[in-house]
């Protein structure tokens, strides 16, 4: 079990070991079955989005994380299957983590987490339909189908291992860019630019 110094950092473990033990208990109190390769998805999903680089994208407006929405629209019109599958597999994992890492920031906003449920088991679902052309896609299927299928149990696992982490921890970049939206603090706002963040009212999931 990872240790906790006073400021709630979590030590003596890697985040990916930290992930797949938290992963698995909530796994095991909520009974949650899955494949092996589903559960090492979740646990790189997660080890991938908190590097917050990874979640919040380069726009014409500044960096920041981009409406579901406009996911979907990447989907839609790339001309290429690659880049169609990127983008529904982005939009997925967005969706999940979202969904189950910042669920209480979603009750106040126009757009709930039943939206990011829908749009996140979508997007799983029509990459398990369309990958199965190589054989890294029918590796891939199985794992796909078992997000769309499962993607509301998984949700409560992630919000599960969220709530394992310190309250100081989990104010990642995300939660301070949300805090910011609904006040339009100046104070959080110099924060964000410190983090390389332009705070812009024009990227919030308000949008969606």
């Amino acid at each position: 079990m990872p240790s906790q110094t006073p400021s709630g950092l979590i030590t003596d473990t890697t985040p990916t070991e930290f992930f797949q033990s938290s992963v698995g208990a909530a796994m095991e109190h909520q009974q949650v079955l899955a494949d092996d390769d589903t559960v090492y998805y979740l646990v790189s999903l997660l080890t991938h989005f908190i590097h917050t680089e990874n979640l919040f994208e380069e726009t014409d407006d500044g960096i920041g994380l981009r409406p579901l929405a406009f996911l979907y629209a990447d989907a839609v019109h790339s001309r290429h299957a690659v880049d169609r599958q990127a983008a529904l597999r982005r939009l997925g994992d967005v969706a999940l983590f979202i969904a189950g890492f910042f669920a209480d920031s979603l009750d106040r906003k126009a757009v709930d987490i039943d939206y990011y449920i829908a749009m996140g088991g979508s997007a799983y679902g029509h990459l398990a339909e369309n990958l199965g052309g190589s054989p890294r896609g029918q590796a891939l299927c199985p794992i796909y189908r078992e997000l769309a299928e499962k993607f509301t149990p998984f949700v409560d696992v992630l919000g599960e291992v969220s709530e394992t982490i310190e309250t100081r921890e989990r104010r990642t970049l995300l939660r301070l860019y949300d805090l910011w939206l609904r006040t339009g603090s100046p104070r959080l706002a110099q924060q964000l630019r410190q983090c390389g963040i332009e705070p812009n009212n024009g990227l919030t999931t308000r949008t969606h």
